[in-house]
């Protein structure tokens, strides 16, 4: 199967990317990397016959890949052209999840999708709350119900003084 995976990742990444590596995954599956679009592709077994599972992300900065963001499984014994089309089609999803719209940056108060109050001054903000980290009521009248409890067994243990 994995020969198969090889062969058929050679192929879509001659067709999709000039510049291409192809490298085999853990699980037994085959990555094409595209570092100048900063997209992968990766072709791995499902345990059906001659099919895969196609799968497409994005690398991010540093050489490190993200999650795959779409999935499909495709049929090995289609024409690669056919598999082609599936794969460019994913990473255009890829492409318009990675990429926001127009609009979507953030607006001229700072905060993404919040539209500038006109006219109003910035209301000002209360500091966070800081809580302390001392020994609550409850906390200290179950340590003493603790030690009550170690008390008597202690006690029942050892008995009474000797008189």
């Amino acid at each position: 199967m994995y020969a198969q995976l090889r062969e058929t990742a050679a192929e879509l990444a001659g067709i999709l990317w000039r510049e291409h590596t192809v490298y085999r995954e853990r699980g037994g599956g085959v990555v094409i990397r595209g570092e100048h679009v900063r997209r992968w592709i990766s072709l791995a077994p499902t345990g059906g016959k001659d099919q895969a599972l196609l799968r497409a992300g994005r690398i991010l900065d540093g050489g490190t890949t993200a999650p795959a963001r779409t999935e499909v499984v495709v049929d090995l014994t289609a024409p690669v052209a056919e598999l082609a089309t599936v794969c460019r089609r994913m990473l255009a999803e890829v492409a318009a999840a990675a990429d926001p719209g127009p609009g979507s940056g953030p607006s001229r108060s700072g905060r993404p999708g919040k539209a500038p109050k006109s006219g109003k001054a910035p209301k000002a903000r209360k500091p966070p709350r800081v809580r302390s980290r001392h020994t609550g009521a409850g906390s200290w009248v179950v340590l003493v119900l603790v030690g009550i409890a170690v008390a008597a067994w202690v006690y029942s243990v050892f008995g009474s003084p000797g008189y």
